[in-house]
C-alpha cells in the first residue's frame, strides 16, 4: 500500500489468439459463460518496447459506475500470451499487480515467463492496467510537483512530531484530485477493481478464473474471492494486506511499523559485515542507533540535493529511503550509500524518477483507491495522539505509519462499505508470504489467514522482502505454490519453509 511508485509500473499492452478450434472438451473451469461472448479484439501491444512477441493487447469497456451499467464507460487495456500447450489448457491465469497505481500490462512477458513450464502450458497469462491507470482511460490529480515527492505523500511528521503540515498537504492534494479528477475518481475503489476482473473474465468466455495477486493485489484477490466465490479456480496471494475492513488502507499503512522492525535486523546484519564494501559499522547493534542520529541530524541540518525532491537530504527523505531500501536486499547498497555519504555531509547523485505524466497519473489512482476504499479521520486531533504514541514505540518509522494522508480531507464519503473477507465460499485459496517484509508484514497476513478460515492455507517463508513467489523467497516456497497451480494440490495445512 501507498501512493509512492517504489512499486513497479509497467505501461504496456495487450494479449493473443483464442485458439477455441485447438481446445480439447473443456473442463467445467474453462466452459464458456454461455450468457456472454469474447469480446476482445486480439492485436499488437503499442509502446512495448521488450514484450514477448506472443503477448496481444486488446481494450475492454467497462461502465465507469457499476451501478449503471448502462451509463458512461471506461477503458481497460488487458495484455495476454496464450497457454503454450492448447491441448493442457486449464484457463486463464490473471496477474494481479500490486500498489495501488500498478499495473502488469507485461507481466505475461516479464514474471509470467519465470513461471514453470507446466502453468505456462496450462493458462493464458493475462495483464491489465487497471481502472483509472494508463493506458487504460487515465485520472490524474494535477499535484504541484513537490508533492509528488514519496517522502511527501507518505506522511511523514515534522522533526517535533506535529502533524499540521500533513494536514495541510492533505487538504491540498485532495482538494486538487476533486478539482481535476473528473468523476471517474470518485469510482476508483477496490470493490470497482474486482467487478472489471470479472467483466473481462466474462468477455475472455470463461466460467472461472486463477490469479496470482502480488502486494496490494492480494487485497484485489481476496476482494474478488469474496464477491465472486464461484468464479475463482486456484487463486494464489502473495505478500499479503491485512484485510481489516474497519481500516483498510490504514491498516495497510499502520502495518510499517512493524515491517520495519521486522527486517531493519536483516539489514544491520548485512550492513555491518566485515567483507562489506558498503560497510557502515562494526557491529549490527550500532546500525540502528547510527541510523537514528543520522536521521536526528539531518531533520536539524539538512543537506542540499540538487536534482532530488525535494531538493535537500532531510531526516524524512532518509527515512523514507530506509523504507524503500527494506524492500529487497538488492536495495540494501544504496541505503547504506546514502548514508555514508551524509555522515561526510554530502550526497550521491539525485535519484532518477518516472516521468512526471506517470507520478501525476499513479498518485491519483493511488488517492482514489485508498480514499474511496473507507472514510478516514477528519480530526488532526486523532492523528496526533497515533503519531505520538508511534514515535515512541516505533522510532525507526518516526510515527509515519498512523499519520494522515490525503484521504484524511478527501471531499467524498465511499459509496459502500468495504468487503470483509470470510470463510464463505470454496477451499482453494493458498496464501504466500515471506516472514520479514516490510511493505506487507507478516502480522498482517496472519489476519487475512485468519479471516479466510477454511478457504486458505497459507505458506511462511524463512525469507527477507517483498513478494516472496519467484521473487524473494526461497525455493521450498516457491515449489510449494507452483504445484498448486499446476495440479490444484495445495498442503493440507499451513506450512512453514525454512
Amino acid at each position: 500500500m501507498s501512493l509512492t511508485t517504489s512499486r513497479t509500473l509497467a505501461l504496456t499492452a495487450v494479449p493473443a489468439a483464442l485458439l477455441v478450434a485447438l481446445l480439447p472438451p473443456l473442463t467445467a473451469q474453462a466452459v464458456p459463460d454461455p450468457t456472454s461472448r469474447p469480446s476482445l479484439a486480439w492485436g499488437p501491444c503499442e509502446g512495448t518496447g521488450d514484450a514477448d512477441p506472443r503477448q496481444k493487447c486488446a481494450t475492454l469497456q467497462v461502465p465507469m459506475d457499476h451501478a449503471d451499467p448502462d451509463g458512461p464507460q471506461i477503458s481497460l487495456a488487458v495484455s495476454r500470451i496464450p497457454a503454450e500447450s492448447p491441448a493442457s489448457r486449464r484457463g486463464t491465469l490473471f496477474l494481479i499487480p500490486g500498489g495501488p497505481g500498478g499495473s502488469s500490462l507485461d507481466d505475461p512477458s516479464g514474471k509470467g515467463q519465470k513461471l514453470p513450464q507446466d502453468i505456462r502450458d496450462q493458462y493464458d497469462l493475462i495483464g491489465f492496467a487497471p481502472r483509472g491507470l494508463a493506458p487504460s482511460t487515465p485520472v490524474d490529480c494535477g499535484l504541484e510537483y513537490a508533492d509528488l515527492a514519496t517522502s511527501t505523500l507518505r506522511p511523514w511528521p515534522a522533526p517535533d512530531g506535529s502533524v499540521d503540515g500533513n494536514m495541510a498537504t492533505a487538504e491540498r492534494i485532495a482538494t486538487a484530485c476533486a478539482h481535476n479528477g473528473g468523476e471517474l475518481i470518485r469510482h476508483i475503489s477496490t470493490r470497482n477493481n474486482a467487478r472489471d476482473l470479472d467483466r473481462l473474465r466474462a468477455a475472455l468466455g470463461e466460467r472461472k478464473i486463477s490469479a496470482w495477486g502480488v502486494s496490494y493485489g492480494t487485497y484485489v484477490g481476496a476482494v474478488y474471492s469474496q464477491m465472486f466465490p464461484h468464479r475463482t479456480d486456484r487463486i494464489v496471494l502473495d505478500s499479503n494486506d491485512d484485510p481489516d475492513p474497519t481500516r483498510v488502507a490504514r491498516a495497510w499503512l499502520a502495518g510499517h511499523e512493524q515491517g520495519v522492525e521486522d527486517t531493519f535486523p536483516h539489514f544491520a546484519a548485512w550492513a555491518s559485515a566485515p567483507d562489506n564494501p558498503d560497510r557502515i559499522a562494526d557491529t549490527a547493534a550500532e546500525v540502528r542507533p547510527l541510523f537514528l542520529r543520522l536521521a536526528a541530524r539531518l531533520d536539524r541540518e539538512p543537506i542540499p540535493w540538487p536534482g532530488a525532491n525535494p531538493e535537500e537530504l532531510n531526516g524524512n527523505v532518509l527515512r523514507q529511503t530506509m523504507l524503500d531500501g527494506l524492500y529487497r536486499p538488492s536495495r540494501y547498497p544504496a541505503l547504506a550509500k546514502l548514508m555514508l555519504a551524509a555522515r561526510q555531509g554530502t550526497v550521491p547523485p539525485a535519484p532518477s524518477a518516472p516521468p512526471e505524466s506517470v507520478l501525476q497519473n499513479v498518485t491519483a489512482v493511488g488517492a482514489g483507491t485508498l480514499c474511496n476504499d473507507v472514510a478516514w479521520p477528519e480530526s488532526a486531533a486523532v492523528y496526533q495522539k497515533d503519531v505520538t504514541a508511534s514515535r515512541a514505540e516505533f522510532p525507526l518509522t518516526a510515527g509515519m505509519p498512523r499519520n494522515a494522508m490525503p484521504c484524511a480531507a478527501w471531499p467524498y464519503e465511499p459509496r459502500e462499505a468495504p468487503v470483509r473477507i470470510t470463510g464463505r465460499g470454496p477451499s482453494n485459496v493458498l496464501l504466500i508470504q515471506n516472514e520479514r517484509d516490510v511493505a506487507t508484514p507478516l502480522n498482517g497476513a496472519l489476519k487475512l489467514r485468519e479471516a479466510f478460515g477454511r478457504r486458505a492455507v497459507m505458506v511462511t517463508v524463512n525469507s527477507t522482502g517483498h513478494d516472496a513467489y519467484l521473487a524473494n523467497g526461497n525455493e521450498c516456497g516457491d515449489r510449494t505454490v507452483s504445484h498448486y497451480l499446476s495440479t490444484g494440490e495445495r498442503p493440507r495445512r499451513d506450512v512453514y519453509c525454512r
